[in-house]
């Protein structure tokens, strides 16, 4: 027994193929534990187990089950059509007044001189979504969760309105800015959309906010979060998928593109 034993390891091929495997090992928990989780920091939650099992390929329904899944939306605002229907002066109004205590970040009249986002003239189910999420804290802010815990659905729903209603600041021209590939077409090769199929240009989803003249700070934080994962509230995780797939000159060459159009190019405005 132990003469073939012997012969066994003495087999050139039998040692490579031992050899190979312990490789392949190697470099699996190397890419499963520690690049990995480093690349996407929203895969080293769960715990051990639950990075043994990506780190093996596993589905996440097998080791997670459908009430964790379940336990973790990223969203559970469902918006539908009457957000796209005209607002009246009653909802206007008192959005008007609830505003007063958003003026310091937002601005008096809905734009902001911080890096805070433009809030005159958004998608009334933009500013809703984004409230509600806040309030929920599946999106994260000190600020914004505190402000929010105090408003019910219908004073967001106001807000919505108001906001919607407020006009644009006017911008004479834009900067002689040449749209970037990611907005114009995005990157096929690596799955990313243009931005312009979901924020306007092209078409524009539902839930997703026009762009044009926000803070470049602004736009690049919040992508920079997406990629990294640390802000989560994006429907089916499109924005995160997009963001992890930019480079940085990327994310840093669409927030400025943005930010130099003028504000009213992005304008949907009520009847």
């Amino acid at each position: 027994m132990s003469d073939q034993r012997l012969a066994s390891w003495g087999n050139r091929w039998f040692t490579w193929s031992v050899g190979a495997v312990g490789v392949l090992l190697v470099a699996s928990l190397l890419v499963g534990f520690v690049w990995l989780p480093s690349a996407h920091k929203d895969m080293s939650s769960g715990g051990l187990w639950d990075m043994i099992c990506r780190a093996a390929g596993a589905p996440s329904t097998w080791y997670q089950g459908p009430t964790a899944l379940a336990s973790r939306p990223a969203t559970d605002v469902v918006l539908t059509s009457d957000f796209l229907q005209r607002s009246d002066a009653v909802e206007i109004g008192r959005g008007a007044t609830l505003a007063m205590q958003c003026v310091m970040c937002h601005g008096a009249r809905g734009m902001s001189e911080a890096a805070s986002p433009n809030l005159a003239g958004q998608y009334p189910d933009v500013v809703y979504k984004q409230l509600r999420d806040y309030r929920s804290g599946q999106r994260s802010s000190v600020v914004m969760y505190a402000m929010s815990q105090g408003l019910s659905d219908q004073d967001m729903r106001d807000l919505a309105a108001y906001y919607a209603f407020l006009p644009q600041a006017s911008v004479v021209a834009p900067r002689a800015t040449e749209v970037p590939q990611m907005v114009r077409v995005g990157d096929p090769l690596r799955n990313i959309p243009p931005c312009a199929s979901c924020h306007g240009g092209i078409e524009r989803k539902v839930g997703s906010p026009w762009l044009e003249g926000a803070p470049a700070q602004y736009l690049q934080t919040q992508l920079q979060m997406f990629a990294n994962g640390t802000r989560r509230n994006d429907i089916n995780g499109q924005m995160r998928n997009v963001a992890r797939q930019m480079t940085p000159e990327e994310i840093l060459t669409v927030g400025t593109y943005y930010a130099d159009q003028p504000a009213l190019a992005g304008t949907r405005k009520q009847p």
